[in-house]
């Protein structure tokens, strides 16, 4: 069996993305289903309550005309008053039909003379109605098919209608003497419905957007400070490693490079010719150069300080100039100052600063080794920065690689050996200030420090 590292690499997941598919969809499917819910409890609410009032003031009446009588088949005619409700009430706005059932099923009295006398078949609403329960039923009649055979003779029959039965008691509240039966068209409550069932359809897709935007711009933020974490991780690993490294090169390098740099000043002692002189300066410039870079190393590894005061940038930029005034006359590099006078002290640590400032004009050193020009400036912001600049015309950093300048050991010759640029930003973000980078490719790079004002 044949393994190798690609049979467990797994697909990068993409958290934006899924959560902008799923949430999506959860929040429309949640909003669908409340607006559906709620908008059937408003219907079916507003239908009961029609119904309810409609009852209770056929009931007053019934009560009021002392009619329990006619509904048990003792007495053979209507009382004019009762009869006279029952017209009006078929004369009220929206009623199709009004339709009377003793206990035995028999319609006693109907809008439709035609109807009355009649024994209809079984009727489950009827029958649940005598059974004591209030019985509503809402729809739209269909020309085409009639359930019941006594929708045959109503009119306007494509309407939306409520249908009610209302059970009727006796004097004692106790039996159900008959039932009547009302077809309404009540065209401004189902208005009224439609207005509510919008407004819940619309404020439910409103909540649903403002809860989704809400949750996405909630997981967006998540997902850039779990990226930033993310970097901050693989830079502390990084840290590790160059801590480890440290170490080694430290116990490794520091010894022999005192014994070399001891050699050379004993040798520097001894009469010998000019050149040997000048070869034997080089070769400690050299060896405090080593050592300046495992002193970066170092630094970079190590926890925080502590030791803040207030810094003169101006002269810590001119003493780390003057540190490689020989090495830029040997490689033709022309310096222009452009020091601010009056500025501020800045808040920091004098040798860290002159360490930080050193690596960079360090770093210019390198991509300009045919020569060139290196610009040292200061200067105030408005918003009270102080500003220290190092500025060369060396061939610039490539687009591709602006992204990688602040990560360890991955940046190319263009900015250095890989780790000038993230112990700079690493020290003046411990400072409470931030770093610029300008570069064009065949132009130059400068690098901007906005360090804070001592207070």
């Amino acid at each position: 069996m044949r393994v190798s590292s690609s049979n467990f690499e797994t697909r990068p997941f993409n958290l934006i993305r899924w959560f902008s598919l799923t949430a999506l969809i959860s929040v429309a499917l949640v909003s669908t289903l409340a607006a559906w819910a709620f908008s059937a409890f408003l219907t079916d609410r507003m239908i009961r309550q029609e119904a309810e009032i409609t009852a209770g003031f056929v009931r007053s009446i019934v009560a009021t005309e002392n009619a329990y009588a006619y509904f048990e088949g003792t007495r053979t005619t209507t009382p004019q008053q009762f009869q006279n409700f029952l017209d009006h009430m078929n004369r009220m706005p929206g009623v199709l039909r009004t339709n009377v059932y003793s206990a035995d099923r028999h319609m006693v009295w109907s809008s439709d003379s035609t109807l009355i006398g009649q024994h209809f078949e079984r009727n489950d609403e009827l029958e649940e109605a005598l059974q004591a329960d209030l019985v509503i039923h809402s729809g739209v009649i269909d020309p085409a098919r009639l359930p019941k055979s006594e929708h045959k003779h109503l009119e306007r029959t494509s309407n939306h209608f409520i249908e009610s039965y209302i059970p009727i008691f006796d004097v004692h509240g106790r039996q159900v003497v008959g039932v009547i039966e009302l077809y309404k068209v009540p065209t401004e409550l189902f208005e009224a419905m439609e207005e509510g069932v919008l407004l819940i359809w619309v404020a439910c897709g409103a909540a649903g957007l403002f809860l989704y935007g809400a949750l996405f711009w909630t997981v967006r933020r998540a997902h850039g400070i779990i990226a930033t974490q993310g970097d901050k991780l693989v830079e502390n690993e990084s840290l590790a490693a160059v801590g480890e490294m440290c170490s080694a090169v430290a116990h490794g390098l520091r010894h022999p490079l005192a014994s070399i740099r001891a050699s050379a000043e004993l040798a520097s002692a001894d009469i010998m010719p000019a050149g040997a002189q000048g070869r034997i300066r080089d070769i400690i410039v050299q060896v405090d150069r080593l050592e300046g870079w495992v002193r970066q190393l170092l630094a970079y590894a190590r926890p925080a300080y502590i030791n803040l005061a207030a810094v003169d940038i101006n002269a810590v930029a001119l003493e780390s100039l003057a540190g490689f005034t020989r090495d830029l006359d040997q490689r033709g590099i022309r310096v222009s100052r452009g020091l601010a006078d009056g500025l501020p002290p800045v808040r920091g640590d004098t040798m860290m600063l002159s360490q930080l400032i050193g690596s960079l004009i360090a770093s210019a050193m390198e991509v300009m080794e045919s020569g060139g020009e290196l610009a040292v400036c200061s200067r105030l912001d408005p918003d009270g920065r102080v500003i220290a600049e190092i500025r060369d015309n060396g061939p610039g950093i490539a687009p591709v690689d602006m992204g990688l300048i602040f990560k360890p050991f991955l940046a190319g010759k263009a900015i250095g050996s890989g780790l000038g640029l993230p112990l700079v930003r690493r020290v003046v973000e411990r400072l409470g200030g931030t770093v610029e980078v300008d570069s064009d490719l065949g132009k130059g790079t400068a690098v901007r420090l906005y360090l804070p004002a001592w207070t």
